[in-house]
């Protein structure tokens, strides 16, 4: 715009622009009102989702407080119809497998664990569910399979963990050799003082008295 035009000319340019441009601008705020509403209404829908999960994960709690299965496992169902995406189903996930393994049930355990495995997003979940699958597998005695895992593993955070299974492993395959390298591997990737240090050292000990003897 010229600074030196008159006001009449400086109005009619302003007009011409208004003509050139407006429709642009009414749909740029249309658009960004649009998007300023969406995004509200996406948070407050998160919000709400987010609260329903919560309040059937906590009907999955007291449903197992109070040792009615059946109830856990509708709820449970539920959550992974409804709301799985929700980390409240991989709880309920966690929780349902712990339970069926005290049961003695480890066959649910391993589809509880499994479904964790296909569907959490986190990775420190998926590996949470893989290193207690393996344990399961332990527990029934596939020791092969639970070695597979063991050793595909490359998580940092549960190194020290998946070493100690390894070391079970062995245990239960009669390689007391193996076992006690990974028990060393594992406490070597703890910090000292902490509590499964003790465990640890006990099991060296009598991986230990077992070769001795």
């Amino acid at each position: 715009m010229d600074i030196y035009a008159s006001d009449d000319e400086k109005g009619e340019e302003i007009k011409q622009w208004w003509r050139d441009n407006g429709r642009l601008v009414v749909v740029a705020c249309v658009v960004t009102t649009l998007a300023v509403f969406s995004g509200r209404y996406w948070l407050e829908h998160q919000n709400t989702q987010s609260q329903k999960a919560s309040q059937v994960y906590q009907q999955v709690s007291y449903a197992l407080d109070n040792e009615d299965y059946a109830a856990a496992e509708l709820a449970v169902e539920s959550l992974f119809s409804e709301f799985s995406e929700s980390p409240y189903a991989v709880f309920s996930s966690f929780d349902m497998a712990s339970e069926s393994v005290k049961n003695n049930d480890n066959a649910t355990a391993q589809i509880y664990l499994n479904w964790v495995i296909n569907h959490a997003k986190l990775s420190t979940h998926k590996e949470l569910a893989t290193l207690r699958l393996a344990q399961v597998l332990l527990l029934e005695n596939k020791l092969n399979e639970a070695l597979t895992l063991a050793r595909a593993s490359t998580s940092i955070a549960f190194s020290s963990l998946w070493s100690e299974l390894q070391g079970d492993i062995y245990i239960a395959q009669l390689k007391p050799e193996q076992a006690r390298e990974a028990y060393q591997n594992s406490l070597s990737k703890i910090n000292q003082g902490e509590p499964r240090q003790q465990i640890l050292q006990i099991k060296l000990d009598d991986v230990a008295a077992s070769k001795n003897g």
